[in-house]
């Protein structure tokens, strides 16, 4: 469960730092899709 509410909120978070990155918004927008890279399917295992 807690997997797929992670996996969310990562999706959410990286379609975030993108929409940033095409706003000319370029350090938010890295650090963005790197917090949802460490929250995601990769990044789970840092949490459990």
């Amino acid at each position: 469960m807690w997997d797929t509410i992670l996996w969310i909120i990562a999706v959410i978070v990286g379609i975030i730092g993108i929409v940033r990155l095409f706003q000319r918004q370029i350090l938010w927008g890295i650090l963005l899709i790197v917090a949802a890279l460490l929250i995601g399917p990769g990044g789970v295992s840092l949490f459990t």
